[in-house]
This record gives structure tokens, sequence and C-alpha cells, in this order.
């Protein structure tokens, strides 16, 4: 059996990649226009609709809900969110332990609000282990470890070989550093109920409708014209898509592998019993998650970045790509050599130039949006939709300030990425040092972080 490659993701494969609804059936009106079906404008319609169910709200997808990074992620609804230090820095330690907190709860508030709307996604509750598997790994690990108990995460454990490898059976494992706040989700199940859900509710959800232009009360597309006192871009990866703002975030490439389900004495000897989400501490990190059908869904930056801000072809990956997550998956697990890899695929992400989240609602215009989450979306997504939600009755004047619109990332700003070929030189030759410090620190040159690296996350603005 070949590798399938593509087809939009793995989670699809089950189900089979969904029709999409109506597009927009002409010129409309509305209180509130979401642009982007994903998590970030599903999340969003689904909070505002709840708190005010008098709001007409139109939500309009290029392709279908989840046709981008909800539908293609590794399924790790965990706390991490993009840019934390950078607003400690910004705006104080407890501004930042505050956005912590609320990250923090947004695992669980997502956990409890997909069951209580019936929402099946495979959800597992089995927490975050983030490995070290060289001595500069292990340094970087515990340095991270003291961080997050600094912001407030007094429920998180640190690990010594035995004790992360009893959790996960990965070769070479040094030590590891292990949160509750995590959750394994199956991302399709999830955008896809959601969809549903918001649906069910009254909002107008219209797929396979472009949005070609936005301004101040509107959003246009092909098929007609959405007027609403509020347009909410919701777009994240797919942003530079959008006219006007293809250097606002970097749609970062991230491709997985699955392999097929694997037998009970592959299982035995990797263990995995607790069903973490797995990470570690590379500069060109992984992630991974065991599957409800058995199966280890792995992931990683293959080609980091396409020229000109592309986006993909439905998830085809290249080769090498391939090629090189089952080499991935091979070190971690060599149980799993065996294992044939049924499918791959590619989606891509937003980076903000300081790699910041954010969100923000202009009063003026009624413009907002939120993204640039970095990798982290799953659970970020959910917290900016109630943020938005919070800004817009705000505005409305249906609601108060509340903790959410006093968050760090609320209303933040930061400068447009270089034009090409800056963009993509500069991208390419930071993965290239990040790659190439991985694997100096593999030969166990030194416990330190390589020096290039921490030249790349300057320069990058990383960290």
């Amino acid at each position: 059996m070949t590798t399938v490659n593509g087809g939009v993701s793995f989670w699809y494969a089950q189900s089979g990649v969904p029709t999409p609804r109506n597009p927009l059936p002409g010129d409309t009106l509305a209180d509130v226009c979401i642009v982007g079906g994903g998590y970030t404008g599903l999340w969003t319609a689904y909070y505002l609709k709840r708190a005010a169910p008098n709001l007409r709200i139109t939500l309009l997808e290029q392709h279908f809900c989840g046709y981008g990074a909800s539908g293609r992620n590794g399924g790790w609804l965990y706390n991490g969110i993009a840019g934390r230090d950078r607003y400690a820095a910004l705006h104080g330690h407890e501004a930042a332990a505050d956005l912590q907190r609320a990250m923090n709860e947004s695992v669980a508030e997502v956990v409890s609000t997909a069951a209580a709307e019936g929402i099946d996604a495979d959800v597992h509750t089995g927490g975050v282990l983030e490995v070290a598997r060289t001595p500069a790994q292990l340094a970087r690990l515990r340095a991270f470890h003291r961080r997050e108990v600094a912001f407030g995460e007094k429920d998180r454990e640190l690990l010594d070989a035995a004790r992360s490898a009893a959790r996960i059976g990965v070769a070479g494992t040094l030590g590891g550093s292990w949160t509750p706040h995590g959750a394994r989700i199956h991302p399709a199940k999830l955008v896809r109920g959601l969809a549903r859900v918001v649906e069910s509710m009254g909002v107008a959800v219209h797929e396979d409708t472009p949005v070609t232009a936005l301004a101040a009360g509107r959003a246009i597309t092909p098929y007609g014209t959405v007027r609403a006192r509020y347009v909410l871009r919701c777009t994240e990866g797919f942003t530079a898509s959008v006219p006007g703002q293809k250097r606002i975030w970097l749609p970062m490439n991230s491709s997985m592998i699955a392999t097929e389900p694997l037998p009970p004495e592959v299982w035995d000897a990797i263990g995995w019993d607790g069903r973490d989400l797995l990470g570690d501490m590379a500069h060109a990190y992984m992630y991974a998650q065991r599957t409800a059908d058995g199966r280890i869904a792995l992931g990683g930056r293959g080609v980091p970045y396409r020229f000109g801000s592309r986006t993909d072809n439905d998830g085809r990956t290249q080769a090498a790509t391939v090629l090189a997550l089952r080499d991935l998956l091979v070190r971690f697990f060599p149980a799993a050599a065996g294992a044939r890899i049924e499918h791959a695929w590619s989606g891509v992400l937003g980076v903000p130039r300081d790699w910041c989240a954010g969100v923000e609602l202009d009063r003026a215009t009624g413009l907002g949006w939120a993204g640039g989450y970095v990798g982290s979306g799953v659970t970020t997504a959910n917290l900016a939709g109630r943020t938005l939600r919070d800004l817009v009755l705000l505005d409305d004047g249906q609601g108060g300030a509340t903790e959410l619109t006093g968050l760090p990332w609320v209303g933040h700003r930061v400068r447009r990425w270089e034009p090409e070929p800056l963009r993509w030189l500069g991208v390419h030759t930071l993965y290239a040092a990040y790659r190439g410090a991985d694997r100096r620190e593999a030969g166990g040159r030194s416990a330190a972080t390589d020096p290039v690296a921490r030249i790349a996350d300057r320069i990058s603005g990383r960290h």
C-alpha cells in the first residue's frame, strides 16, 4: 500500500473531504461578518451567538470549514501561546501570567464545550510531555520548566530520564517536563462539529466563498457583498491570500505523517499508555500524538516557507519531507521502524514578524482580527474567539470590559515581514541554521545551546 500524500490531511481520510455548503447567494446584511471557517472563526461565531442570540452573523469560508490548519494540525490542545515572554517584557510579568492562566483555562474550556455540544473529537486529556535527547536540549528543558512554573504552572512536573521514559519510551531520553494542561484531539472532528453547532444556532455559514476584498463595513466576494458593522478576519495561515495582507503574517509550512495502526507488541515497547501529547526541545522541533485508532501521527518543519507566501496544494508534501519525518519517527521509536506510513500532508500556520499571537478590534472601523498563533492555534483560537466576542459586545453596548479584553495580546501591533526575496532567504536561512544547530548538539559538542541557534533566535525575533 502506497502512502497517501495530501488529500487535505489524514484526519479526513476516514470520513472523506466534506461537500461544501452553499456559497453566499448574493448581497447580504449582517451585524457581524466572519471571514474564515477554521477554529478562530467558528469559536467566535459560537460564543457571539450564545451570548447575543439577536446578532445576525454570516461566516464566509473560501473552501470548506476546516480546510486550513484547523483540519490539518497535530491535534495538540495544549496551553502554549506564542509570544508570552515578549508580552512579559512589554507589559510586565503579571500581565503575561494572566495570559498564561487564560490559556490553561482554555484547554479545559474546549474539552468541556465539546462534551456539552455533543462533539466527539476523540478527546483524551493526558497532558503534554516535552522531552530532551541531548545535553543541550536538557539544559533548555530545565530552563523552560523554570519559566513555566514562574508563570503559574505549579502543577508542572520535571522528570528524570527514567520517569520520562515511563510515560513515553522515546529512545535516548535524558529528561522531560510534563504538564496536565493538554489533550489529544481529532482536529477534523472538532472543526466539523463546531461548524454543525454554529449553523444549528442560526449562524449563516457559506463555503466555497472566497473574499476578494475587506474594508470597513463590508466583505466583498464574487457572489455578492456582506455589509456588517463588524468584519472579523480569522484567516490565520491563509491571511497572505487576502488582498492587502500579504506581508502581515508569514504562512509557515508544517508537515505530518501518520503510521498504520501499530500492533500491541510495538505499543508494549513504546508505552504511551497515558496518551500524552509529545514534543521535544530541538530547535526544529517535532510534535506527535497517539491517535484514537492506535497510530503515531508525527509532524515537524519540512519546507518551512514557499516563495511569495504561497500555500500548498491540498496538503501535498514533498517526498524528501516525508522521508525526513519517517527518519525522525524511527529515531524516536525504533520499535516502529517496520511501520508503514499511510498518510503524509502539510498545512500552513500564521507567523507574525515578532512571533506574537494577537487579537484586535478597531472600534472606529469595526474591523477585527485574531491569529498569528505560530503553531499553537488549537487552544489559542478558542481564547481568541471568546476575546473577539467580548470586544464586539463591549463596542456594541451589550457588554463591558472583561478579564479577556484586558489581556496583553489585545491590540498588539507588529511590523510587516520583509518583501521578497528577503522573506524567502531569511526563513530558509533561519531553518538551515536551526537544523545545523540540532545536528551539532546531537553530536554532543556541548551542553549549551549552539551559538548559531542563539543568533538565529535574535535575528528572527523568535525569542
